[in-house]
């Protein structure tokens, strides 16, 4: 028996979300953000904000022992990460330095406008592997790590990193998960070579669960880059075919990946596997592997009631950590995908992640209770 069921590793930040007024909507950012326009809110909230926060809280909720591990600075900010983490017993993997600040985010999410973070990833630009707790790792089930992009060290000498990281954590018979972030096409992080980068990470990588973004910019950056200039409206997932994202997929299950999840927000989730039998040789999983082997589908989103939202940061973390948890629970891929479109859809509703979030009993009872559309595809298999 392993001591947990994921180690939760990566980017950490805290999250500062001006309050709007929730009687007022905006149909594009240009009609909010006006030179010497003065915009009253109802506050600042300030949230546990990242991979190892959003992920690692949520699956602690959906009943998982989970480890995390991150790098806060030894500042004010850090203080308050360390101080939220504790009230869950969960600040143990965390590490402190004084070398750099506590990366934080200003997160502009009014209602009816897609998020707009202003990140600064702060001591994160010094997290590497040393601060990787590798004991801690050998006593998992699973390894989740994210987002590269906002980690330089991971990124630099062309990701060598990132690379030995994953091989070494295969090595000691743990599943491997990836999630990503959208590179700042204007900073250093734009300017490297993901394709290459995640070309030599993936066949260390069981499973990737990126975004339809992050997963366009990163294997087609100039299709990514047509599709902003030429886009009507500012949501690059109304322009993108499907056709295009199982051809990309297809990729990523051919170099190496066997569960692929894509989030595409409102448009729902792409699932694409090939070959599961090497996770479940790994860590107790079971999964069923006459319905995981190459599977592919398509799952429509759940419906937000626009009345209840609160927040959208975060999101696509609390649908992976719904995912990993129904994998590690050896949930079937139709299982899997529900939870983590209903952990997604009910991460909207919430002010703080964990104490508001539903459990896994009655997120169980949600999708009981709503009946939600699959399109299912021919997943041709990569052997």
């Amino acid at each position: 028996m392993k001591k947990y069921d994921a180690v939760i590793a990566g980017y950490t930040c805290v999250d500062l979300i001006p309050d709007f007024k929730k009687n007022e909507s905006f149909a594009n950012i240009s009609d909010l953000l006006k030179p010497g326009k003065l915009i009253e809110i109802d506050g600042l909230n300030f949230v546990l904000g990242g991979i190892v926060s959003n992920t690692g809280l949520a699956m602690k909720k959906f009943n998982k022992k989970v480890f995390l591990n991150g790098l806060v600075g030894d500042d004010f900010i850090g203080k308050i990460a360390i101080e939220w983490l504790d009230k869950y017993n969960l600040s143990e993997g965390i590490q402190t330095t004084s070398k750099a600040g506590t990366a934080f985010s200003i997160v502009i999410a009014p209602p009816g406008i897609d998020r707009i973070f202003l990140e600064s990833p702060g001591c994160n630009k010094i997290f590497d592997q040393s601060v990787i707790n590798f004991d801690a790792v050998s006593r998992s089930r699973m390894f989740h790590f994210g987002y590269p992009p906002l980690l330089r060290q991971f990124y630099l000498n062309n990701g060598s990193q990132l690379v030995d990281m994953f091989s070494a954590v295969q090595r000691m018979g743990v599943v491997t998960s990836l999630d990503f972030s959208l590179p700042d096409t204007e900073s250093e992080s734009g300017r490297i070579n993901w394709p290459e980068i995640i070309q030599k990470t993936l066949p260390y990588t069981d499973i990737f669960v990126p975004s339809l973004e992050e997963l366009l910019q990163i294997m087609h950056p100039g299709e990514y880059a047509e599709i902003l200039s030429s886009a009507v409206s500012e949501d690059v997932i109304n322009q993108v075919l499907v056709n295009t994202v199982r051809q990309i997929g297809k990729l990523f299950i051919g170099s190496g990946v066997k569960i692929l999840l894509i989030k595409a927000g409102q448009w729902g989730a792409y699932l694409l596997t090939g070959d599961v039998s090497s996770i479940n040789e790994k860590a107790d999983l079971k999964l069923v592997e006459e319905n995981w082997n190459y599977r592919e589908l398509w799952f429509n989103a759940y419906k937000a009631d626009p009345l209840k939202i609160k927040n959208s940061s975060g999101a696509g973390d609390t649908s992976v950590a719904a995912f990993l948890s129904a994998l590690l629970d050896s949930e079937n891929p139709e299982s899997a995908v529900k939870y983590a479109a209903m952990a997604g859809r009910n991460n909207l509703y919430c002010t703080n992640l964990y104490d508001d979030l539903s459990n896994w009993q009655e997120m169980t009872e949600e999708i009981k209770s709503v009946d939600n559309e699959f399109i299912y595809f021919h997943a041709i298999e990569n052997k």
